[in-house]
């Protein structure tokens, strides 16, 4: 059968006024595991979608199982022994676990095409049960956390029998332990001689679970290298084009007075008794495990969950935020955790979006200034470096890392003394991580404060002046940046004091 399992020779790819892939090549080796890696808009997306079908190329080569193939259809991908966990997931949410995973080709009792509901269930019951995935196939979609519903997702593409498995950014929305999961179940398919295709942003998996690693840049091919070969330094290199010595270039600033006090603040059901400082200048990090409420607490703050008990203050007095414009008027901003989801208007344009939370100043009467709107979105655009064809481009086209800038631009717009960032740099490219990075640098420098939360270690520690770790919704304390380590952040996240 050859070395190979799948060559992809001079893969070409055309978009309007972009030439997204220009003579890649991608080879990777049966039963191995092969990281794609890249920025935003390196063509990482692209060769995965011409692969599955879902894009047609416009010149080169694609080799399965020494055969040359053309895949014009998802089903054609399927058929051949290629499957794909998208980035993006994409469940029907009423339907139960079962329906989903065989959905479009469930078992059929007779010729009538009468769905056998039994065999699914324990065709189901014996998937999950391999994997070591512990949900009910008859639970609906709906009522399952968004890591759940990763797994399921995983569960889907491991049951069409694939000889290929492509995996876009598996642990974006899972805990640590099931990310030590998915590791396992990714040696299992290795063990049976079962290939991967590994996209991800976070270096430490690559390098924990790789054999080999190909870097795109720009639409190019730039190198493919044993995981053994290389190492993070070289290989963020390669991925941006140039030296990145500070990832986390956090700069010293003057700490002042205490901006917001936040004292025993409850959410029935998500935290309790939260109580903390934040001073004028500093960043604090909030740490935790997937379903510690940390998201709950800043939404909270934010007004858009109503508080059952405790007090937050601003500049010392007590500050009533019953609703997120109770929050504006405050001065308090809010970079959602899911930028798709809850915080662009993908259909909307680059400059829609960076001007809608300040659409009022804009006001006269019952016109809008669109020349202060123009002059005030290309500043942003400037100002954060935003990679975009205009501001008058659909903000759906652009990269993550753009996106995400973009959705900074419309708080700062609204000028606040308090922003509030939860999973600042989630699904977005090395480089754009340390452009976001200097941003909050620039931001506190002025005198603003940000609460910052991430699932990251490194970011945490790298960003944060102190760091709030929270556990199963209890504060398990704040740690000072000289006592901010993985070990005590890890230890208090797990709900042990130290």
């Amino acid at each position: 059968m050859g070395e190979y399992i799948l060559e992809m020779h001079n893969m070409i790819k055309h978009f309007p006024g972009v030439l997204a892939a220009n003579k890649i090549n991608l080879r990777v080796r049966r039963g191995t595991v092969h990281a794609l890696m890249g920025e935003n808009g390196a063509g990482k997306s692209t060769m995965m979608k011409m692969l599955i079908g879902l894009y047609q190329p416009d010149g080169g080569e694609i080799r399965f199982n020494g055969k040359t193939v053309r895949i014009d259809t998802t089903q054609k991908a399927l058929e051949l022994g290629i499957s794909m966990i998208h980035q993006e997931l994409n469940p029907v949410p009423q339907m139960t676990i079962s329906e989903n995973i065989w959905l479009g080709r469930e078992p059929l009792k007779n010729r009538l095409g009468r769905i056998d509901h039994k065999k699914m269930k324990q065709d189901t019951s014996i998937l999950l049960e391999n994997l070591g995935i512990s949900l009910d196939p008859n639970t609906k979609m709906a009522e399952l956390s968004v890591a759940s519903q990763q797994m399921v997702e995983i569960a889907k593409a491991i049951s069409y029998n694939s000889e290929l498995i492509i995996m876009d950014e598996p642990t974006s929305a899972i805990t640590e332990k099931e990310v030590e999961h998915l590791f396992r179940i990714i040696h299992d398919l290795k063990e049976k001689n079962i290939s991967i295709i590994y996209i991800t942003h976070k270096m430490d998996e690559v390098f924990k679970i790789s054999d080999d690693i190909t870097v795109l840049r720009d639409g190019e091919y730039i190198s493919t290298d044993k995981s053994e070969d290389i190492n993070k330094n070289s290989l963020i290199t390669k991925m941006v084009g140039r030296d990145l010595n500070q990832v986390f270039p956090k700069i010293d600033v003057p700490i002042g007075d205490v901006i917001l006090k936040v004292e025993n603040l409850s959410r029935d059901g998500n935290f309790r008794d939260v109580s903390f400082e934040l001073r004028e200048g500093e960043i604090l990090g909030i740490a935790g495990l997937m379903g510690a409420g940390r998201t709950e607490l800043i939404e909270t703050i934010f007004g858009i969950y109503p508080k059952t008990d405790g007090k937050i203050n601003i500049r010392g007095l007590e500050a009533k935020i019953e609703s997120p414009r109770d929050a504006l008027e405050h001065r308090l901003a809010l970079l959602t955790e899911d930028r798709k989801d809850s915080g662009l208007f993908l259909s909307l344009s680059v400059k829609e979006n960076i001007a809608i939370a300040n659409i009022n100043t804009y006001l006269h009467g019952i016109q809008l200034n669109q020349s202060n709107i123009r002059k005030d979105c290309y500043d942003q655009v400037e100002k954060l470096r935003i990679k975009t064809p205009g501001i008058n481009q659909k903000i759906e086209n652009l990269s993550g890392g753009n996106q995400q800038k973009a959705l900074i631009s419309r708080w700062l717009l609204t000028n606040p003394d308090i922003l509030l960032l939860d999973e600042p740099t989630r699904g977005i490219d090395v480089g754009a991580k340390s452009e976001i990075h200097k941003l909050m640098g620039e931001i506190v420098k002025t005198g603003k404060s940000i609460i910052m939360i991430s699932s990251e270690l490194p970011e945490v520690l790298g960003m944060s002046d102190r760091v709030l770790v929270m556990h199963e919704g209890e504060c398990m304390g704040i740690l000072d940046r000289n006592e901010s380590t993985q070990e005590n952040i890890l230890a208090l996240a797990s709900g042990e004091k130290i």
